[in-house]
């Protein structure tokens, strides 16, 4: 539901992971997600790429994550956040923390962020 209230809004959404995992392919399919990432190690360098592909600033681009190898992009992007059980390292640099977990609608809560400064 956040992306499709996203999506009601005018905000585009996208999945980088470092997994690889077919669950999260099909999930995007489901979603409509065109910008989908899959098994990427190094995310600042694909931001980059996204960006100047798309044309976006990266201070335009929200984004969370909860762990170490997240720690980069949620330094470069406008907005960051980690859901409530995300690590001590990604919680020291993320702007929001979410107070769900991940998997239990941190995602959900960050899009009602969004949407609600969205105006």
């Amino acid at each position: 539901m956040g992306v499709e209230r996203l999506r009601a809004v005018g905000v585009d959404t996208g999945i980088m992971t470092g997994e690889t995992s077919p669950s999260v392919q099909k999930r995007a399919d489901k979603l409509r997600i065109t910008e989908l990432h899959l098994g990427i190690k190094d995310k600042p360098a694909r931001l980059a790429e996204i960006l100047e592909r798309t044309g976006l600033a990266a201070d335009e681009v929200a984004f969370i994550g909860d762990d170490t190898n997240d720690v980069g992009i949620l330094q470069l992007v406008g907005l960051s956040a980690c859901p409530g059980d995300a690590t001590r390292f990604a919680r020291e640099v993320a702007d929001f923390h979410c107070e769900a977990y991940g998997g239990q609608g941190a995602f959900r809560e960050f899009a009602e962020l969004i949407i609600s400064a969205h105006g």
